[in-house]
């Protein structure tokens, strides 16, 4: 009697521990695997490229194959400090196991670079349809003009919607007059609520007002846009400072994200942008853009490493869904597959 309560425990454990497990890859559908797949297909292709060049007339791991990988690493845009990092596990790896050939070399790079992810990537996977900590859940966009930060927020808009959410919109980047034309085709895109002053009004003033709708309409997600200009430091953090102060009279603890954008298609200048961006408030959450559009895929590696803040999306394509919440599992799968 006591032998089958225990294994029934243990059965009703492991079934439990299975479909947690499991839970992780069942949002992650064939169409998005297939779309990052295809989102990827530049920096895979460079990738790979580059390590057979590498490796090419040699069977084993020594000294010259890690110089010529730290090359191949550095090229992708991985970065300085998370290449020295990969190459010195791989050394230690090297040193323990004394013989690795060249044909284990990927597995244990791509062990390498799963282990870094998980490490400085801490968010759980969930989907857009995941239950939000907080109601209204507000993000806060930040991103200097061009990297797709607009396009991201129409995006976000769409997928949180598209979940079941009810999303509204605040256009605090008044200073570019285009900005505020760009939301607004994006909220009538989407088709959700937009708060807006229009071109020279008060960021901090369109944030309070969007905010305070967002309550009163019971809205799940209020997502604000806010300059796209990198400009003094000092001036940044005080104008984002004022916003994040405006609103959270409204949400006391707003904003619970504060999700910078970065173009991955710039390589190491979206790491600079990040730099300065993380100097001046405290972002929580990146959004990567154009992964479809470059081989330089690797920065999100390099990003998430140096900075310990989770990429949580990836932009992968134009289409409303090709923005994907950032699965590192499957980003790992991904770039490491044969193309």
């Amino acid at each position: 009697m006591k032998e089958a309560f225990l294994l029934s425990c243990s059965f009703k454990f492991s079934t439990v521990n299975f479909n947690k497990f499991m839970g992780i890859f069942n949002f992650f559908s064939k169409d998005k695997k297939e779309s990052l797949d295809q989102g990827l297909a530049k920096t895979k292709e460079s990738f790979f490229s580059k390590i057979t060049k590498a490796i090419v007339g040699k069977s084993t791991v020594d000294a010259e194959i890690l110089d010529n990988l730290e090359e191949v690493l550095i090229s992708s845009d991985v970065g300085v400090h998370t290449t020295l990092k990969i190459i010195e596990r791989i050394e230690a790896r090297v040193a323990r196991d004394k013989y690795v050939s060249t044909a284990e070399l990927q597995n244990i790079l791509k062990a390498e670079v799963s282990n870094l992810l998980t490490e400085n990537n801490t968010l759980e996977v969930a989907d857009f349809s995941a239950p939000l900590k907080s109601k209204p859940y507000v993000i806060m966009v930040v991103g200097v003009n061009g990297v797709g930060k607009t396009t991201t927020i129409g995006k976000l808009a769409y997928q949180f919607k598209k979940s079941g959410k009810r999303v509204l919109l605040g256009a605090a980047d008044t200073f570019r007059a285009a900005a505020v034309d760009q939301i607004e085709i994006w909220s009538k895109r989407t088709e959700v609520d937009l708060i807006q002053q229009g071109m020279g009004a008060d960021p901090a003033s369109v944030a309070y007002d969007a905010l305070s709708a967002g309550v009163s309409r019971e809205a799940d997600v209020v997502i604000i846009d806010t300059a796209g200009r990198l400009h003094n430091k000092i001036n940044l953090m005080n104008e984002l400072t004022k916003i994040k102060k405006v609103m959270q009279k409204v949400v006391p603890d707003a904003p619970h994200e504060i999700l910078l954008v970065l173009d991955a298609s710039t390589g190491q200048n979206a790491i600079e942008q990040c730099r300065q961006f993380t100097a001046a408030t405290e972002v929580n959450a990146l959004a990567l853009t154009k992964l479809d559009g470059t081989a330089k895929g690797g920065v999100a590696i390099g990003i998430s490493d140096e900075f310990k803040i989770p990429v949580k999306y990836i932009g992968i394509g134009e289409k409303m869904e090709d923005l994907q919440v950032f699965n590192k599992t499957a980003f790992v799968e991904s770039l490491f597959s044969s193309t």
